[in-house]
């Protein structure tokens, strides 16, 4: 009998050091990839002062004229950190670029255009000043403003917009013929709802979440995708480096 208790004490007194070993070790890994992170961090709040002073001469000159447009999504939480917002098209204005897209899910930015153009010298509404949604080249920077309505819902407008075509065209019941819409059809209808516009080369996100936060789907086939990190910590450092890796990229079209 005092065998078996002596065994089950020992078996006990094992397993409490085991857990004890693996709890250790689970805190030790999550110190080291902590660890790692906060390196990782550091190295790149680091090499963005560099770029930010001049250091690193590859970055000084950018191949702009590659990015004729880009897009901007913010978490919407964040939308409303205008200042920060303004601060970022100056930037970029400052860079060279002149077509931007300002992207949230709730529509922030969208209420606050009247007051982000009237901060930025001369900039203008993309939609007033090109009626086709080309990009033409000039020295005014155009701004598009567009949320969540303009992915899901614009779509279901557009669809709606091509069946009232289809049914004015005189389809009846006794004629009927499969309906096969193009690619361009479906962009004029876009266009016609007011969700239309060009496809961004490269698409910033801000925010925690490593995704385009809902952004329209069908203008991102080419589009390039970088993660950025919290407004509150944009640099100015990483915006160039990351118009400078974009523009180092080599896009292979498909038919």
């Amino acid at each position: 009998m005092d065998f078996k208790k002596e065994t089950r004490i020992l078996y006990c007194w094992i397993a409490q050091i085991g857990n004890l070993l693996l709890r250790s070790l689970w805190r030790l890994i999550h110190v080291i990839i902590n660890l790692c992170y906060l390196t990782l961090g550091i190295a790149k709040a680091f090499e963005s002062y560099l770029i930010s002073w001049g250091i690193l001469r590859r970055y000084k000159s950018l191949q702009v004229a590659k990015l004729r447009y880009l897009a901007i999504v913010v978490e919407s939480k964040d939308a409303c950190q205008t200042s920060k917002i303004i601060e970022l098209l100056q930037w970029l204005a400052d860079v060279g670029v002149k077509h931007v897209c300002l992207y949230d899910m709730e529509g922030i930015l969208k209420k606050s255009k009247d007051f982000i153009l009237e901060e930025l010298d001369g900039a203008i509404l993309f939609g007033e000043a090109y009626e086709n949604n080309e990009i033409p080249d000039q020295a005014q920077m155009t701004l598009e403003f567009a949320s969540f309505s303009d992915g899901k819902e614009a779509v279901a407008k557009a669809a709606n917009v091509l069946f009232m075509k289809y049914l004015k065209s005189g389809a009846t019941d006794q004629n009927q013929e499969e309906a096969i819409f193009t690619e361009s059809q479906m962009a004029e209808a876009l266009k016609t709802v007011g969700s239309g516009g060009p496809e961004p080369d490269l698409l910033l996100v801000y925010g925690p979440a490593r995704c385009h936060l809902g952004f329209p789907a069908w203008r991102m086939r080419y589009t390039e995708i970088i993660h950025m990190g919290p407004l509150k910590s944009m640099k100015y450092g990483s915006l160039i480096k990351a118009i400078y890796k974009f523009t180092m990229v080599r896009q292979n079209y498909g038919k």
